[in-house]
């Protein structure tokens, strides 16, 4: 990869993050919010501030549903098509150790990623009025907190002295 197309590629993730926030503010600034405006969530994410209008939000959720299939389903496109290619290249490989190898490191990568991306799609792309609060709380602590956390555990525990030191630990 050449510096120009990295840069391209830094410059469209800032510019089209900060345009989909920019739209998601906008729209949720004109929306009225009725009752005792307390939001009951951890953070204030969009299908919670959607919740607490008294105005029909449906533009709202389609927009949010299109910009969140957007920016969910086609990284993950991206990321599942590249390790099927990884894949179809791996299995051609005559070395078992080099098979071992990088099935290690691309599941320990499709683990995270699923971690990630799962929870992500249960909260982003289904309206809001379709799921409850406590469900969509529990989900958005589980990709704001829970994996973040395990992140390093699934990465470190690959590595030989790790497993052993986690090994005499538990005790096994």
């Amino acid at each position: 990869m050449n510096p120009r197309f990295c840069h391209l590629l830094a410059v469209a993730s800032w510019v089209s993050g900060f345009t989909n926030s920019a739209l998601h503010s906008s729209f949720t600034f004109w929306v009225p919010l009725c009752g005792h405006r307390q939001v009951d969530h951890f953070f204030c994410e969009v299908p919670t501030l959607l919740r607490l209008s008294c105005v029909d939000t449906h533009p709202n959720e389609l927009t949010l549903l299109a910009t969140s299939s957007i920016f969910v389903l086609i990284p993950l496109i991206l990321i599942l098509s590249s390790y099927g290619a990884i894949a179809r290249a791996v299995l051609r490989m005559q070395s078992s150790t080099g098979l071992q190898r990088v099935f290690g490191t691309c599941g320990s990568h499709l683990m995270v990623v699923s971690l990630f991306f799962i929870p992500i799609m249960c909260i982003y792309l289904q309206p809001p009025s379709g799921s409850s609060q406590d469900h969509g709380k529990f989900i958005a602590l589980f990709y704001t907190v829970v994996t973040p956390s395990l992140n390093p555990l699934i990465y470190t525990l690959r590595n030989k002295d790790v497993r052993g030191a986690v090994r005499r630990l538990v005790g096994w």
